[in-house]
């Protein structure tokens, strides 16, 4: 059996460059909107506010707070992708449908997401890159130094 192949995008990092398989066949609406989003640009210069060790990173805030994103919001395409290490999964309050342009690369099993939030892709080369973001040293959840920024992100169909 053919293994299906996925769209793809990247993320360059100060620390790397973090590789990443899009599921277009369980979020196709949240692919969708990270591939919009990386070719206009959206996530150039934003980066990974929020970063809980053994948790996960999170970024793609254009105010660099976790307040951010674009105008509207997705319905949630929560699905059976298991959150476990590199998964990368949306963003949202506590309210089910109010995804935007914020993200998270997992960086172990978080179970209690699973089914509650929308995992949309994996991360397939790069993981170290993830790893060393994670490293950084935080206070309350956010790098000391300044946000580990995103140089370029680019997403293919």
């Amino acid at each position: 059996m053919a293994t299906k192949k996925y769209p793809t995008a990247a993320i360059e990092t100060e620390h790397g460059t973090i590789e990443l398989e899009l599921w277009n066949d369980v979020a196709p609406n949240h692919v969708a909107n990270f591939q919009k989003l990386a070719k206009q640009g959206f996530y150039l210069g934003t980066g990974f506010h929020r970063i809980i060790p053994g948790f996960m990173i999170q970024g793609g805030c254009p105010k660099g707070d976790g307040t951010g994103g674009p105008e509207w919001k997705l319905l949630a395409e929560f699905n059976d992708r298991p959150h476990e290490k590199g998964v990368l999964s949306m963003a949202r309050s506590v309210h089910e449908d109010s995804a935007g342009s914020q993200f998270f690369v997992c960086l172990d099993r978080a179970p209690h997401l699973d089914g509650k939030y929308t995992a949309f892709g994996k991360v397939t080369k790069g993981i170290e890159a993830v790893d060393a973001i994670a490293a950084l040293e935080c206070v309350n959840d956010r790098p000391v130094g300044g946000i580990p920024k995103m140089l370029k992100v680019t997403a293919a169909n």
